[in-house]
């Protein structure tokens, strides 16, 4: 197996780090405490052709292969967070749900405007009652005629009050369970449709966490995500499409440890006690081995998941395996930048904090990790059987 990355996957990967060095990471902080939306690096990540990657260059994206993708979510992860949120948002769930299963139609309508950063994406199926059980969904989509009368509360949509375009799934026929929820796109003027609450979150602050509302929102029937032959297939779409968000998390999670261990070894090397610098005593060594260590087991499940996905091949163990490895990794490796701070990793003045905040969600979201051990545990048992 070639542990190299070629030509094209460095250059993407130098491109994109200069990028978010100059552009992301001097402003990290400062949308963490003020929660403005980047609109302007969102836009300019789009003007690179970071915003559609992944997509065909025919659609207007960037024709990238999925290593080059999850480099993408590293290194921006690595300046800051918010923005790998927002993206991976955007990218992995919205951008590639219409790309893998939307009408020719469809993803010449949207694609080119998506991945160009004139419209942002999201991607909504999570409710107040249904979160790791995504099949209890409670909001409905009634056929009326040519139109679908849509009903309910969405909660937790990344991207929700900002998007332009939204991957929407909702029950058209409550009585058949899994195979009654139907995937639409939603335009933000569609009457009916309305923003609520941003949630006001612990970290990854720069990224909105959204409530929806309908309230008899009709919807065409050519807005249903692929046409009417994936009426009642909604489930299963939304299940394959968390396969590459799951992966793009991963490469998010990699990237805040990345950072702690940067932040750790160059603080442990400046640090004094004793009359040496912290980095000679054997106790920090063996937290920055164990960091290491771990951080880079993470890359190489994150590597193969990614590379098994651009092979055309199932990935969803392995998806699971590296989403819920590196969320852990990173809450290990943010957890033990800050124990080499001390007292300075507890304070503002230092990015330690904000790295452990802004790790902590990637525990829970696009599936919890417990709900990962399950994907994972079927997967195997289903395999060996």
């Amino acid at each position: 197996m070639d542990f190299e990355l070629n030509e094209e996957q460095l250059m993407v990967r130098d491109t994109i780090r200069k990028f978010a060095e100059t552009e992301l990471e001097p402003k990290a902080a400062e949308l963490d405490k003020t929660r403005e939306f980047p609109w302007d690096t969102v836009r300019k990540l789009g003007e690179l052709g970071f915003l559609g990657a992944p997509v065909p260059e025919e659609y207007g994206g960037g024709g990238m292969d999925s290593i080059s993708y999850l480099i993408i979510g590293m290194e921006i992860a690595r300046c800051d967070a918010s923005h790998a949120t927002i993206i991976g948002a955007h990218c992995s769930l919205a951008v590639l749900s219409i790309l893998q299963y939307g009408t020719e139609e469809q993803k010449h309508k949207y694609l080119p405007k998506m991945c160009s950063g004139e419209w942002l994406g999201a991607f909504s199926l999570t409710e107040p009652n249904a979160g790791s059980d995504a099949s209890n969904l409670e909001t409905v989509a009634v056929k009326d005629g040519e139109y679908y009368v849509i009903n309910g509360h969405k909660q937790w949509c990344t991207n929700g009050a900002e998007a332009s375009v939204i991957v929407l799934f909702a029950n058209t026929n409550p009585e058949a369970g899994l195979r009654g929820i139907t995937p639409f796109i939603i335009e933000k003027d569609m009457e009916g449709f309305s923003v609520g609450n941003i949630e006001d979150t612990m970290g990854i602050r720069g990224s909105h966490q959204t409530e929806l509302n309908f309230e008899n929102c009709r919807v065409h029937e050519s807005q249903i995500l692929g046409g009417e032959g994936n009426i009642g297939k909604g489930f299963k779409i939304a299940m394959i499409i968390l396969d590459n968000g799951r992966i793009g998390m991963a490469g998010a999670s990699i990237g805040i440890a990345q950072a702690a261990l940067e932040a750790a070894v160059k603080y442990a090397n400046q640090r004094e006690q004793f009359g040496q610098k912290i980095a000679r005593f054997q106790a920090i060594q063996w937290m920055i081995a164990d960091m290491a260590t771990e951080l880079e087991a993470a890359k190489q499940l994150a590597y193969y998941a990614a590379w098994l996905k651009g092979a055309g091949k199932k990935v969803t163990a392995e998806a699971a395996m590296a989403k819920m490895f590196a969320s852990e990794v990173a809450g290990r490796v943010t957890d033990l930048a800050l124990q080499i701070h001390g007292g300075y990793g507890y304070s503002r003045e230092y990015p330690l904090e904000r790295f452990v905040r802004d790790a902590r969600i990637k525990r829970i979201y696009e599936g919890t990790n417990e709900i990962q051990r399950l994907v994972i545990s079927r997967d195997i048992l289903r395999r060996y059987s």
